[in-house]
């Protein structure tokens, strides 16, 4: 028996208010996200917001006093785009189930993101696995055990 128009009123009803609270959900999370990640010289730490800003940046055990200035600056680079890709990544995990069609409800088709024009194509690739992904709580901001 095919259903009413009111039960699939309610059901698309249900699942948009399901897709707000995610959506609710998903903000808060990103609002207190942040992550770090390491030059390949392990000489500089990076870490950034939500919206892939540099909100710390941390030169460690003294390596970057004999580093030349371009050398240190591409250490610097590679840190902080690391630390925006790891967030990128993040963002797109939480997105995923909005992005996701209804299953229940054809008439919502989920969106239709393109994360390589948003992010840029990186995004997609595979990430390396050279070091564990850091992700930062708020309250760890204050705690610089490697600074010198």
């Amino acid at each position: 028996m095919p259903e009413s128009l009111e039960q699939r009123i309610a059901q698309a009803q249900a699942e948009l208010k399901a897709t707000e609270e995610a959506v609710a959900r998903t903000e808060r999370e990103l609002r207190d996200s942040s992550f770090d990640a390491y030059s390949s010289d392990r000489s500089v730490r990076a870490t950034v917001g939500p919206q892939g800003e540099l909100t710390d940046l941390t030169f460690l055990d003294g390596k970057y006093r004999g580093m030349g200035a371009q050398e240190l600056a591409a250490s610097v680079l590679e840190a902080a785009q690391e630390a925006r890709t790891r967030m990128q990544r993040h963002v797109m995990e939480l997105m995923a189930p909005l992005t996701e069609a209804s299953q229940n409800t054809p008439e919502l088709p989920g969106l239709d993101v393109d994360w390589a024009k948003l992010f840029g194509p990186e995004v997609l690739e595979q990430p390396a696995e050279k070091e564990p992904t850091e992700k930062r709580a708020p309250w760890q901001d204050a705690l610089r055990d490697d600074e010198e």
